[in-house]
């Protein structure tokens, strides 16, 4: 089958690249797949980061995906589709995360939709974490360019019959990145960031947004006693300064490691190398491809219970599930966490757990899906 799959791919960054990166390569074992990408994704005023792109030190992904939609030109929305269409195409996949991209993305799938391809969407997203208005009308425009939807948990499930009842869609687990190489040493990775062997380390990993409760957790950090440490690991979207400000009231310093900055690639294990427990208190979310980065490290987690968050975890077995993010209740986990010795008891269901969530198992439920709908 040929498959025409537009999302943004490498040498864009971040966890929809890496997802449509992935599912690219294990589509490509079976059928015909090209990519199609950005020539801009975002205009540099719209764009919190440093770089949209990766770093020389990131993983090379052998993907040579054409770029030629511009979010924001809509001269180029016609000319992906026209690109799109001299494929010929049997199916068409697209992802969709956040309603900036609706306008795009929704009329080359209008225009594909009216020459009678069938249109699949990856739905990260089916509501913004940080809402907008306009936000419900740019989100019904795209979803009603598509034949079928996907979305990744039970959370979105549930949004999606609520914003657009009577879709056709599919539910599939976010499977588990595995391109991050292998587990080094803990001590070794530990004297790498300057962290002494002997702390109970808890990681935060990925870029730093509001709803991702890096304040709170710090908050609970200050219940903490001199034997937690805490790395903060990722690019911030926006201003650090509230997070530095915490910090200072409570003379955190000694007790944080700050890797502010975009993690490449290549450096990603060491970091999970040298965590005890990888730690998501977010206020709100659908999923998040760090729980799948830490099981790849079989590394536990502690989440709190939001969105679609609780659906990667078998609480008790592969992580905590903690009710609400609050600052109490993150250090509660944490010191059973660590007074309890969890780790060495949910390796082996993260093991276990990683089996069930391959990039091959939702290739296949995606072409499966392709041939029940009309």
């Amino acid at each position: 089958m040929k498959i025409a799959f537009l999302s943004p791919f490498y040498p864009y960054r971040g966890g929809i690249a890496q997802f449509s990166d992935s599912l690219f390569e294990a589509l490509s074992k079976e059928h015909d797949v090209k990519a199609f990408t950005f020539i801009r994704q975002y205009p540099k005023i719209l764009f919190p980061g440093t770089s949209q792109f990766v770093l020389d030190e990131d993983i090379k992904r052998d993907i040579n995906a054409v770029r030629v939609l511009d979010s924001i030109n809509p001269f180029t929305y016609w000319k992906t589709a026209k690109r799109i269409d001299k494929f010929k195409p049997d199916l068409i996949i697209t992802s969709y995360w956040m309603p900036f991209f609706a306008p795009s993305f929704g009329i080359v799938s209008f225009l594909l939709k009216r020459k009678g391809y069938k249109i699949i969407s990856i739905l990260h997203n089916v509501i913004p974490h940080e809402k907008r208005t306009g936000d419900v009308m740019l989100t019904k425009f795209f979803f009603r360019q598509n034949t079928g939807l996907i979305v990744l948990n039970d959370e979105s499930r549930k949004d999606l019959e609520k914003l657009m009842p009577g879709s056709k869609f599919f539910v599939h687990p976010h499977p588990l990145y595995n391109h991050y190489g292998n587990i080094t040493g803990k001590a070794e990775a530990r004297k790498s960031l300057n962290i002494p062997g002997d702390k109970k380390v808890i990681l935060f990993f990925g870029f730093i947004r509001d709803y991702k409760g890096l304040d709170i957790l710090l908050e609970s950090m200050n219940e903490l006693d001199e034997s937690y440490h805490l790395i903060i690991a990722g690019e911030v979207y926006g201003s650090f300064q509230k997070y530095k400000d915490i910090i200072d009231k409570y003379s955190l310093q000694d007790k944080i490691s700050l890797h502010i900055k975009y993690i490449p690639d290549s450096k990603v294990s060491v970091y999970f190398s040298a965590a005890d427990v990888t730690i998501l208190p977010y206020r709100s979310g659908t999923q998040s491809g760090i729980i799948g980065i830490s099981y790849h490290f079989d590394t536990p987690v502690i989440v709190a219970d939001t969105g679609g968050l609780k659906e990667m975890v078998e609480n008790e077995k592969t992580g905590l599930i903690i009710t609400s993010s609050a600052p109490e209740l993150i250090a509660k986990a944490l010191k059973k966490y660590f007074d309890e010795e969890l780790k060495e008891t949910f390796q082996p269901n993260i093991i276990e757990f990683k089996k069930k969530y391959s990039w091959e198992g939702l290739a296949e439920a995606i072409t499966n899906f392709d041939n029940s709908i009309n």
